[in-house]
């Protein structure tokens, strides 16, 4: 019998809490015990948003309402803009495609989060554009955009609507929709929400809801306008998934009974604490300070180090559930994931576990290097 320490970016670990409410007996989700939990739920999800506007819940991964926010608004022919950091950056290029957008593609240095200057200039070149895609949060490269400058760059240069992928961070990072001009914003549940994989949010401005009332859409069930209706009656278009509501709604309390602000300071710390402890062993960070995410961390391997037989050792051995690398970064990086249901401990638990691998695969370092560094972060936070 073992523990599963699941240090990935996702999904990530579920509270007991949440667990527990997922367990609630079945209702008909047609019923006015639904509807009850829907609106508190849906309201509850706002503040991790910063938004007014009604934040739709769809039963589905990540990746359907970042197709949702392209087929709601993009017809075919329409030219888009997309800022791309990595894979999940990649990922709205080819759905822009898939529905016929005319895609320019802002590639950005894996590693390197898009300036809002970087921005500006790639717009200038382009006089219709429609939309503007960007990610929040690149789990492939451990990179935050500055979404708050990259939305100012938007609507500063073209009449474009500015769409964001959320899903690796909000809940985790402050997220302001409404003040920065962010037209379209989603997540998905299993990331920072802590709770499993099933549920995804999306959030609407009142421009972006002009532009959809005004496309025609070749969506069935991601048709936006069709969870607008529903919404009213507090319930969904089609079957949700009522158990992971019931745990969104746990999970909601968690974070509210913690503060929101203490929970993206949380996140800053546990980033802080491994940065601090790969450094100590000498692994090289690849992203700096500045672009670093709060949720995960790229983390590079020294020469004397095969990324992939060290997360296999990990993995059979201590039971240490890491990511490694995607695209270009295959065996190049693994990913520590620390968001949602992680603390200090379970920091220091992994990082330690890490310097017991590395011992096995002979690797020359000073025991203890990383979990003493991450300990110094620690020791130092100020609530």
């Amino acid at each position: 019998m073992y523990k599963n320490i699941l240090r990935t970016p996702g999904p990530t670990p579920v509270p007991e809490q949440v667990k527990e409410a997922m367990n609630h007996d079945m209702i008909s989700h047609r019923s006015e015990e639904f509807v009850q939990l829907f609106h508190q739920a849906a309201k509850q999800i706002k503040p991790f948003f910063g938004t007014e506007q009604d934040v739709y819940i769809i039963t589905g991964s990540g990746t359907s309402v970042l197709e949702a926010a392209v087929v709601n608004t993009i017809s075919s022919g329409d030219e888009v803009a997309v800022v791309s950091i990595g894979t999940f950056g990649d990922r709205f290029v080819s759905i822009c495609k898939k529905y016929g957008a005319v895609v320019h593609k802002l590639e950005i240095e894996w590693g390197k989060a898009c300036t809002g200057d970087e921005l500006a200039q790639f717009l200038k070149q382009y006089k219709n554009i429609k939309a503007v895609f960007a990610t929040y949060n690149e789990t492939s490269t451990g990179v935050l955009n500055p979404i708050e400058d990259l939305a100012n760059a938007v609507h500063m240069n073209s009449d474009a609507l500015f769409i964001v992928d959320g899903v690796s961070c909000i809940g985790g990072v402050p997220a302001q929709m409404d003040e920065w001009g962010i037209d379209i914003l989603v997540t998905g549940s299993q990331k920072a929400m802590m709770l499993p994989p099933g549920l995804a949010f999306i959030c609407v401005s009142e421009k972006a809801w002009s532009v959809i009332d005004n496309n025609h859409a070749l969506a069935y069930y991601l048709d936006l306008k069709q969870y607008r209706e529903w919404y009213k009656k507090g319930m969904t278009p089609n079957t949700p998934a009522v158990s992971l509501i019931y745990g969104l709604s746990a999970a909601c309390e968690m974070i509210e009974k913690e503060g929101l602000d203490q929970t993206v300071h949380r996140h800053q710390l546990l980033k802080s604490m491994v940065r601090e402890a790969m450094s100590a062993l000498k692994f090289p960070i690849l992203t700096n300070e500045q672009d670093g995410s709060p949720t995960v961390t790229a983390v590079c391997a020294p020469p004397e180090i095969n990324v992939d037989e060290l997360c296999t050792h990990l993995k059979k051995k201590y039971h240490l559930d890491l990511a490694g690398g995607l695209g270009k970064l295959e065996g190049k990086i693994f990913r520590f994931g620390h968001m949602g249901y992680c603390f200090p401990g379970d920091i220091l638990e992994a990082v330690s576990l890490i310097e017991c691998a590395l011992g096995d695969l002979n690797y020359s370092y000073d025991l203890g290097a990383g979990v003493k560094a991450a300990q110094k972060v620690y020791s130092s936070y100020v609530k």
